[in-house]
This record gives structure tokens, sequence and C-alpha cells, in this order.
């Protein structure tokens, strides 16, 4: 008989944890967030086919970490998208989950208190709820695949999906978006490396099998069709830009020698803006120049953007959190975020109808 432990050796608790169907029973989809949701997916997969002349831009808080201040930056960008509709296409950057270098707060999901208790079952409930409650405004919500599982809880209220420069190598992520219903932005490699994300929209667009769970719970093994709408997300590397005409031309021959079409992105904050969120309007205003001047292969733009600009720490004493101000990256704030999308909408509405024929 063994007697000594040789499992576990490093896990303190498993704790239990709603399964999909219980919390998508307990927050349902609605009429009017599946109507945004439908709409959403089909105008953007419209825009990487070629067919929507229109450009679109994901732009948020850099996390979600207060739900009052984020429905209120939501209800914002709705107006303004209103405003913008006839050129640009603004969807709500929504990021629960925060990739981590070392250590720190990982996101909304994992830790919706802020205060290391760590109750990922309310967090999971409380971000579909979020969720949700964008979508009935009308708008559209992007977010950042990191946990394997997660889309099983939120996936029907997300429109397009983010792969980050950490996980775009990793075959996990490259399975899950091959099953994912939305269009999928991988993310060049942290050191600028582009050929990771190209062979991470090859292998996303292949059927894949593999191990996940169903909406009851139970260890499945998930089977894909492949997605057809990986697209590439240039965000710098290794300190260093990457939107600039040579870095586009580039990846436009790297995408057109795999036989891949040539959709980009362009984040403008990360190594772009050197992680400096005042110079994301630069980046911005570059990429429309490039389109102005006849580039035909930008189809997006992703800001970090908040009510308040810059970031905070967070503080022991959670009543001391600067309102609509992040936790994680800086971002602009609301006024540079009005001027950004509005001096992009009027520059780019006599120049879109006619690149993408």
């Amino acid at each position: 008989m063994i007697e000594q432990a040789i499992e576990d050796l490093h896990v303190a608790a498993f704790d239990p944890m709603p399964t999909p169907r219980e919390v998508l029973d307990r927050i349902p989809m609605t009429e009017a967030a599946a109507t945004t949701v439908v709409q959403g997916r089909e105008t953007l997969k419209a825009i990487l086919d070629g067919k929507d002349h229109r450009v679109f831009v994901v732009v948020g808080p850099c996390s979600i970490h207060d739900p009052v201040a984020g429905l209120d930056y939501a209800r914002r960008l709705k107006a303004l998208a209103d405003e913008v509709s006839d050129t640009l296409v603004l969807v709500m950057r929504v990021y629960f989950e925060k990739p981590r270098t070392t250590v720190g707060w990982k996101g909304y999901i994992n830790d919706p208190y802020m205060d290391d208790s760590f109750r990922i079952d309310e967090g999971m409930a409380k971000a579909r709820q979020f969720l949700r409650d964008v979508n009935e405004l009308g708008l559209p919500a992007g977010t950042e695949a990191l946990d394997p599982i997660s889309p099983q809880y939120l996936g029907d209220l997300i429109a397009w999906t983010a792969i980050g420069a950490r996980t775009t190598e990793s075959q996990t992520h490259r399975e899950i978006s091959s099953g994912l219903s939305t269009p999928v932005g991988f993310k060049n490699g942290t050191s600028g490396d582009l050929t990771v994300a190209v062979n991470a929209i090859l292998s996303a667009s292949r059927p894949h099998s593999f191990l996940g769970i169903n909406y009851d719970g139970g260890v499945t093994i998930v089977r894909t069709t492949g997605n057809p709408y990986g697209h590439v997300v240039l965000r710098g590397g290794d300190g260093r830009p990457n939107y600039d005409t040579v870095s586009i031309t580039l990846a436009e021959a790297a995408l057109t020698k795999a036989k891949l079409p040539a959709n980009i992105v362009v984040d403008c904050s990360h190594a772009n803006s050197y992680k400096k969120p005042e110079l994301q309007p630069l980046v911005m205003a570059d990429v429309v120049n490039q389109i102005r001047l006849g580039n035909k292969s930008i189809v997006g733009t992703m800001i970090e953007s908040n009510i308040e600009a810059g970031n905070q720490p967070i503080p022991a004493d959670l009543s001391q959190l600067k309102y609509g101000c992040s936790v994680t990256d800086g971002c602009v704030d609301w006024a540079t975020t009005e001027k950004m999308l509005r001096d992009a909408a009027t520059l780019l509405r006599d120049v879109l109808p006619s690149r993408r024929g």
C-alpha cells in the first residue's frame, strides 16, 4: 500500500464552480443583446471580407474593474458610435482577464472584489451580467480569450476576440480560436515577431479536437470546424512600434505569402505607443494618414481608453479608487477618445467608400 502522497502536492483546495448552463440560466441572453451580438459579428465579418468599407475600432478600458464606471463609459461610447457609424464601427473593449508578466491582479473574473478573495464563481457571473448590459445598449463587445473555459460562460455575448501577444503561440489558444463564433485577432509576439501570429491564423483556420467542457460542466472532446476570420493585430514588440508603412508592408507580404487575406489591425497602445497612453493619438493619426494615402489592408485599430486618463495602483482602501481610471495599463481620457474618433471619421469619411473595392 502506497502511504506517501503523490497527487495534488501543491493544491490547497478544489472549490465548486457553477456550470456554464447554471450561469447562463441565471443571466440569460435577451433579444436585444442577441441582436447586438449577431449584427456586430456580421458587420466585422463583412469588413474582413471587404464587403463593408468601414474601419472597426476596439476601444475601451484596459480592464474592467468597476461595472458602474464601465457602463458609464459604455453609454458614452454608444452615443459616439451612433455619431460616427457611417465611417467607423465601434466595439467596446471589455477585458476581464489580465495576463501578468509575473504577479498582480488578474482581472475582474479572477478577483472581482480586488481583495484576494478570488471569488471566480461570482466574478464569472458579474462579468456575464456586465456583458449583457453592454450589449443591451446596442454596443458590441470585444474581449481577450485567456482562460480556455471562460468562452463557455461568456462567448455568446462577444462579437470580437483577441488572442494576446503572450498566448498567440499557445496551441491551446489556437485550438480555442478554431471553434470561436467570432472573428479573432492574433497579436504579434512580445518580441515583435509576426510569424507566430501568421502561424496562429493558419492553425485556427483548420479543424481541431481537444479537451474542454460542455454547458453542463462535463469534460468533453471538443471538435471544431476551423475559424475563417482570423487576422493579425500589430501591437509592436521589444519596445519598438510596428505600425509604420514599412512594417505594414512587411505584414502584408507575410500574409500574402501565407495565402491569407491582408487584413491588419493596429493596436495604438502597448509597444506601438511605448506604453505611454498620451502617444496613442499620434499612432491613430498615422494610421488614418496611411489609409488616406492609399493603404487598403488596415481594417481596424485598438485604443485603450477610459473616463479618466492614466492609471492608478489598487489601494488597500478600495474607497480611495479614482472613478473611471484604469488599475492596469494607462489609458487616454474620454475627451481625447472623442477627438481621436471624430477626427478619424472626418478624415476617412470620403476616402473609405472606394478603398476596399
